[in-house]
């Protein structure tokens, strides 16, 4: 588990509610900066150390290690990159803003497009969507049938299992470059670059390696990592127990709380996500860097009783077959 102690309440009486939350949490939105420059600086040399392992020439095994912690870092980082993007680290230091543009085309997910949809997801999460612009669409069960056939195929196969998994092509590939470099060239030019970098670094690997050295070093270090981050932020937010309204009923705190997860990990896990499972208390307060989500779901009692889910098997299957929100039962189910 993740928590390494029971959380306590505080000796605050009242349960605060609303813009009073988020003032609340506010005190929990500052920095540490040593902290966040050793967690970047780290946790980049690490990623570059575990690429640098796929490289050699040694028996696959070993290189296959070296790719799933290679993704495991890339997932770190990214972490890392996604506060810095909300501004919850590292801000006005031109050294921090070259390592994240620079790794953010090297991702795939450029800061142009990521902070456009990510910053729709989070002022609009758990409203229902047919598009699900930063997120996966959600509509109503009535909406769903009224569909026509076309419709529901397009849908159903924005919310599968495959297209989730396959995150490196449907999401970061198409979603996060292709699509809005084809669709607004002027606004989205990092998208080029993101695609013209990749292409090129994977054709220099290849050249230089061969076809095992493209596989173990390039291609499923990103295939696992996106794959993964993928179902996190989907799990995250698709989930038995997460509630969804329409406009006029949706609340912003309590989008953050009850429609949105709490996904427990062992420690290892914990710290590669750089726990981002504490995904509740970071809709809260974006603000809040990684390193004290733990801290805050701990301090204050608003928070300490989510809704759960895990990476076990069961718990992703029972993710992965919400396909529509009922009115009438009041929760996400399937077909």
């Amino acid at each position: 588990m993740i928590i390494d102690k029971e959380p306590t309440l505080t000796k605050r009486v009242k349960l605060l509610e609303g813009k009073e939350l988020i003032l609340y949490s506010k005190k929990y939105a500052v920095e540490n900066r040593r902290k966040s420059w050793i967690y970047t600086i780290s946790t980049l040399i690490f990623l570059i150390l575990a690429f640098a392992g796929t490289y050699n020439e040694i028996h696959w095994v070993l290189r296959l290690a070296f790719s799933l912690v290679t993704a495991l870092f890339i997932v770190k980082f990214f972490v890392i990159y996604h506060d810095y993007q909300h501004r919850a680290i590292l801000q006005n230091s031109i050294l921090a803003k070259c390592i994240m543009k620079a790794f953010g085309l090297f991702v795939l997910a450029p800061s142009a497009i990521w902070r456009r949809t990510h910053n729709h997801h989070h002022n609009y999460n758990s409203k229902l969507s047919h598009e699900g612009i930063g997120s996966y669409p959600l509509i109503s069960k009535d909406a769903y049938q009224k569909l026509s056939a076309k419709e529901r195929l397009r849908y159903l196969a924005m919310r599968h299992p495959v297209t989730i998994f396959s995150g490196y092509i449907t999401l970061f590939l198409f979603d996060f470059n292709i699509k809005p470099l084809f669709r607004s060239p002027k606004n989205h030019w990092d998208s080029f670059f993101a695609l013209f970098f990749h292409f090129l670094i994977g054709g220099l690997i290849y050249n230089y390696g061969g076809i095992e050295a493209l596989f173990f070093s390039w291609l499923l270090p990103f295939v696992l990592a996106h794959g993964f981050g993928a179902y996190l932020f989907y799990a995250q937010h698709n989930f038995p127990g997460a509630t969804f309204a329409d406009n006029s009923n949706w609340d912003y705190t309590k989008a953050a709380i009850h429609s949105t997860s709490f996904l427990v990990m062992n420690p290892v896990m914990a710290w590669f996500t750089g726990n981002i499972g504490y995904h509740h208390v970071h809709h809260v307060n974006h603000r809040i860097p990684f390193y004290r989500l733990k801290e805050v779901m701990q301090e204050m009692p608003e928070l300490q009783n989510p809704i759960t889910t895990t990476l076990r098997p069961t718990d992703i299957m029972a993710c992965l077959k919400l396909k529509v929100w009922d009115f009438e039962k009041g929760e996400m189910t399937g077909l």
